[in-house]
């Protein structure tokens, strides 16, 4: 049975992917897409742009956004039904390598998935079979929706074996690029009412970033800029023939973005009659999102995974073997 664990995030592509009794190969690409009149010729010809079709339409996809010219990204809640999340869908089914995929998994956003019709609209849309070029199909047997942030809960048990984690109470923090999600699982089942979204995300942390270093160097910066050094391990970013070291600034902006972020969550709970057992920070914004995590848990151990961001779609395809 093949299996692929999918995790299309609004700044990266995750996948998680192979024979559900062999380890799972792993896979992540910019989650950027448009038709191919919007990539710059360079770009055009790169061997790592994903060609895929949409209607008769040619797209790139895999591409960072600050390539793309006069394109922008979807960045709002309706993003699963958008031409681009079609695209970088059509991009993972081919980096697959695959003409049947058994099972996927994905995940939605918390306060999305809460809503039924919400994630049976999702999963409609990706089963079935796909015509991803004209001369490439994939078919997609089953599929499943779960909340995106149990798929870390799953990585991290399946790899640590750690009996706390199906035995307590814990708390699943995924700081996205779009939205933080939390989820309250308790002996391994989610507790809905404590589980929920915040928009203060790694997107409105990077555009405080930028405004940082923009007071104090001038000129102008892009957001996208700083994420593309992110995503590459770079730290830092060329402004104005300038290197500026990302670090200070970076923390300045997780300081106050991720503490409203996290008050949010903490509201959630607050009708919880338990306490907490342990915290388990995942997504790809887990470093910046720490600090604050262990201020508002002082006390309680707090779990990060050893590759946070692709820790979703890892957990995706365990959850999809069984």
């Amino acid at each position: 049975m093949f299996v692929l664990g999918l995790d299309i995030g609004y700044s990266n592509v995750k996948l998680a992917f192979g024979d559900q009794l062999a380890p799972p190969t792993t896979k992540l690409f910019p989650a950027g897409a448009a038709p191919v009149e919007h990539l710059p010729q360079a770009i055009d010809r790169a061997s790592d742009t994903l060609r895929v079709t949409l209607d008769g339409v040619a797209w790139g996809a895999g591409i960072s956004v600050s390539k793309l010219s006069n394109w922008n990204r979807a960045l709002h809640q309706d993003y699963t039904n958008t031409s681009s999340y079609k695209a970088l869908f059509y991009a993972a089914l081919l980096s697959s390598e695959r003409s049947v995929i058994d099972v996927l998994v994905t995940g939605l956003p918390v306060s999305q998935w809460q809503d039924r019709s919400a994630r049976q609209a999702l999963a409609n849309q990706l089963k079935g079979v796909h015509q991803i070029t004209p001369k490439r199909q994939v078919a997609v047997e089953q599929v499943h929706v779960v909340p995106q942030p149990t798929g870390a809960f799953v990585e991290q048990l399946f790899t640590t074996q750690d009996r706390r984690l199906s035995d307590g109470r814990v708390l699943v923090i995924d700081p996205g690029y779009f939205s933080v999600d939390w989820v309250l699982l308790n002996e391994g089942e989610i507790v809905s009412a404590s589980s929920g979204t915040s928009l203060e995300a790694m997107s409105v942390l990077l555009d405080k970033t930028s405004e940082l270093i923009c007071d104090d160097h001038g000129g102008k910066l892009t957001p996208e800029k700083i994420e593309d050094a992110l995503r590459s391990g770079s730290s830092n970013v060329l402004l104005l023939g300038q290197e500026i070291i990302l670090q200070d600034y970076l923390a300045a902006a997780a300081q106050s973005i991720s503490m409203i972020a996290l008050e949010a969550m903490k509201q959630s709970l607050r009708r919880e009659k338990g306490s907490v057992d342990i915290v388990l920070l995942g997504g790809g914004g887990a470093s910046l999102y720490q600090n604050a995590t262990k201020e508002f848990f002082p006390l309680n151990p707090i779990f990060t995974p050893s590759q946070p961001t692709l820790a979703n779609a890892l957990g995706f395809f365990y959850f999809g073997r069984g």
